[in-house]
């Protein structure tokens, strides 16, 4: 460990023609504040995607599939860079109506929302989804889920593998591909959620809310270390640490990139280290938070890591 002044900031010099990487790393040698942290982060996220006997865990929280980060999520599975991911139902919705044909568009936060409402337009932030797109979702959605074996159980990352095999596209497209399971432990809390409660009214097949645990707990149980990239927090960033609370291991590499404070007591804002008190992150864990928009800390630091990986 450095002493006290012993390392001095370096003022940042941006030079045309710079890389993504070598910005970051410019960062990282002014080292202050959040830029500091990013760059730590890619140092973490680094050496966690190299270490071949790290199981790598991915949380998906927010807003991002509508703010177009969804590519980014599919290029990381599709690279290898993810073994697992844990999202919210309300992304996964919004990859499937990306991946039938349907689109998010450029809107204003700064605008009527009840002349929306009157155009069957929904907002998110400056995100417009027009009610149509909902239409589209739901004759494919019903399709889908029509094709399930009549009187079966499945779990549910084994329904998102099923939808993932009907799409050309997307997360749940390229996961399905690559044989990458998606927990979503509240998808009763999304879209897709709802059209199954609308198909279970007529048919007779069984989502078994816990039949994902033993294949996780197992995984959790015989991997020799644990990493985890988390976008915001919510029930994805718990799903993910609390799967080591039951075994005697922890998450050895842990990045959390949310724009919460953690003097609220949530979940979303708590820092890394308050993990470490649970056990859920081992006390010689790399761990960094990194504070702000996570559509610009992601995409940074996925393009700087994804250059030093393909070195």
């Amino acid at each position: 460990m450095s002493h006290p002044c012993d390392e001095p900031v370096t003022q940042l010099h941006v030079k045309p023609g710079m890389t993504v990487n070598e910005l970051v790393g410019a960062m990282g040698k002014a080292g202050a504040y959040n830029g500091g942290s990013l760059s730590r982060a890619a140092n973490i996220w680094e050496q966690m995607l190299r270490d071949k006997e790290t199981t790598k865990f991915f949380g998906l929280a927010g807003a991002m599939v509508p703010a177009g980060m969804g590519g980014i999520v599919s290029d990381l599975i599709r690279e290898g860079y993810i073994d697992v991911l844990v999202s919210t139902g309300a992304n996964l919705t919004h990859d499937v109506i990306e991946a039938i044909g349907c689109h998010h568009f450029h809107g204003t936060a700064f605008c009527n929302d009840i002349e929306l409402r009157h155009d069957e337009i929904n907002r998110i932030y400056d995100v417009y989804l027009p009610n149509d797109a909902f239409e589209v979702f739901e004759e494919f959605m019903q399709g889908v889920f029509s094709e399930l074996e009549p009187g079966s159980r499945i779990s549910i990352s084994g329904l998102l593998n099923h939808i993932g095999k009907h799409t050309k596209s997307g997360i749940l497209h390229t996961a399905a591909r690559n044989n990458i399971p998606v927990y979503c432990p509240a998808v009763q809390d999304s879209m897709i959620g709802l059209q199954y409660w609308l198909f279970s009214q007529t048919n007779k097949v069984t989502v078994d809310a816990f039949a994902d645990m033993p294949a996780l707990l197992d995984l959790c149980f015989t991997t020799k270390k644990a990493g985890a990239m988390l976008v915001g927090g919510g029930v994805p960033k718990n799903f993910i640490l609390q799967s080591m609370i039951m075994t005697p291991n922890g998450f050895s590499y842990a990045i959390q990139l949310t724009g919460d404070r953690p003097d609220l007591g949530g979940l979303s804002g708590a820092t890394l280290d308050e993990a470490r008190s649970w056990g859920k992150i081992t006390e010689e864990a790399q761990a960094v938070t990194v504070y702000g928009d996570a559509t610009i800390t992601l995409p940074v630091l996925a393009a700087a890591v994804m250059e030093r990986l393909a070195k």
